[in-house]
């Protein structure tokens, strides 16, 4: 999907200037996915770790210029850090002012010094207060300087497109055009297009951004992959037509925002500004949602990477086996869709005879399916041809646990099965993954049916609501049994 995005880019000077028309003045050179790019989450608390260890330095740093007890060493940094976070520190706007950023960080490392001053002067009447000054000033240049290379790393993340949230609006109103004025000031977000059903009188662009379609033109666009979140401007007395705006986008999978049209300045500004800071703000907001996916990811590279140590002797069986069963390629790529419906091609052992090879699974396979190779007919028992999927784990296409991935355009009962049910690319808010709660719940293997196709959505949303680390753990457990094969499903 990556490549795709050439066809937003101009390609040569000679054609600069129309693509630059196309792609207007609030899209990045290079569109970044949303699964590519940096979380603010997470980046927030490597600030935060980096300011904790800057501390303990200026402690050590301290601590060799007077005698600083323990409770000075090491209360006043935790003491710092939990200071920071309360007042803000991690959300780092891009439109605070420099001055009262640094001012924050001289109250916190002064209100620290001071609080586990006094704590020493109570524990010891002979420690002096000159001690509690040099931990200040050791602990506020600390800070200045891992800030300032904050700031420098924030900066360098906005310009090239990896944190800066990508918008799209819904509605040409008077509140989407000052919001795309506001963004041409400020660059806090990229807006990459507007969508509106009365394209006639919106015309191809809004303030320069281009008019990309109908808003049923959004429904499986290839820009949402690239999309942070949707933002819908519309006058609020017009019920009737917000309410038929979010019927039309339910399908979507992108987080949307509401925009009214008729809010004062101030309450309009706020609302955008939190939109432009969504990202980095969830360190104040859902922090278990940060962690959980920091270990998500982390369970994900260790697992994978051991598993792939541990099989490649097998995985080397099954190539082997392949090769000799069936002339052809050892892998079969596909592409199915990933996180926020980016395209990804997922990799599985052949299993089908080359002739026979459905990249599109138009038909999907069945018991004693004729096109199925007898060493495939093993490996499908088994689900050894998913083992290669380890490599999109890796890459971080998918997970562990996840919705499994469906190949684009796949038919059930005749009909493609994303038409079927109207929440389908709700899976898609998290990565796909090897094995998941569908699967350990009864749902494997081909959909044949509507009904099937609604059942395996449902529970994937289930799980996309449900979803926690140690969920995960016994869905891995739960995972064992079946693949060692299940009698009642085909594969």
């Amino acid at each position: 999907m990556a490549d795709d995005t050439g066809a937003f880019r101009a390609t040569n000077d000679s054609d600069a200037t129309p693509a630059q028309h196309r792609r207007g003045p609030l899209r990045p050179e290079r569109l970044q996915s949303v699964r590519t790019r940096v979380s603010g989450a997470g980046l927030a608390r490597l600030f935060q770790a980096g300011d904790a260890a800057g501390l303990l330095l200026a402690s050590f740093v301290a601590s060799r210029l007077i005698d600083l007890p323990k409770v000075m060493w090491i209360g006043a940094p935790l003491l710092a850090v939990v200071l920071l976070v309360a007042t803000g520190a991690y959300a780092m706007s891009a439109r605070e002012r420099s001055r009262r950023r640094f001012g924050r960080l001289l109250i916190a490392a002064a209100a620290a010094g001071g609080g586990a001053g006094t704590v020493c002067g109570l524990m010891d009447p002979t420690f002096p207060a000159i001690g509690c000054a040099i931990w200040v000033a050791n602990a506020a240049v600390a800070l200045f300087a891992t800030h300032l290379a904050w700031g420098s790393i924030l900066k360098n993340l906005r310009h090239h497109g990896l944190l800066t949230p990508n918008l799209i609006i819904v509605g040409g109103t008077a509140a989407a055009q000052r919001l795309i004025k506001r963004a041409k000031k400020t660059r806090d977000v990229n807006i990459l297009g507007v969508f509106d059903d009365r394209r006639d009188r919106v015309g191809p662009e809004v303030c320069g951004v281009p008019v990309l379609g109908k808003t049923s033109d959004l429904i499986g666009h290839r820009i949402l992959p690239y999309v942070d979140r949707i933002v819908v401007t519309v006058p609020p007395k017009a019920a009737a037509r917000v309410a038929q705006l979010l019927e039309r986008l339910a399908p979507i999978p992108n987080p949307i925002s509401m925009l009214l049209d008729d809010t004062d300045d101030e309450t309009e500004t706020n609302a955008i500004g939190r939109i432009a800071d969504f990202d980095l703000m969830q360190v104040s907001g859902a922090r278990e949602k940060s962690g959980y996916l920091a270990a998500k990811r982390a369970m994900d590279l260790v697992m994978s990477v051991m598993g792939l140590i541990a099989l490649a002797p097998l995985m080397t069986a099954v190539a082997v086996a392949i090769r000799l069963d069936s002339p052809g390629p050892i892998f079969f790529r596909q592409r199915r869709h990933g996180y926020m419906n980016e395209e990804i091609v997922v990799w599985k052992f052949r299993s089908m005879r080359v002739e026979s090879t459905d990249h599109k699974a138009i038909r999907q396979v069945s018991a004693d399916d004729d096109r199925v190779t007898k060493v495939g007919k093993f490996i499908r028992k088994t689900s050894l041809d998913e083992l290669p999927q380890i490599f999109n784990i890796i890459s971080g296409e998918m997970s562990i646990v996840g919705p499994r991935p469906h190949a684009i355009g796949m038919l059930s009962g005749g009909a493609e099965a994303s038409k079927l049910v109207e929440t389908y690319a709700h899976r898609h808010r998290i990565k796909p993954g090897l094995t998941g709660w569908a699967a350990v719940n009864g749902s494997r293997g081909p959909v044949d049916t509507a009904e099937d196709v609604r059942r395996r959505v449902a529970l994937d949303l289930e799980y996309v609501e449900r979803r926690s680390f140690w969920l995960d753990v016994a869905i891995i457990l739960r995972t064992a049994p079946c693949l060692l094969g299940d009698s009642g499903a085909v594969r």
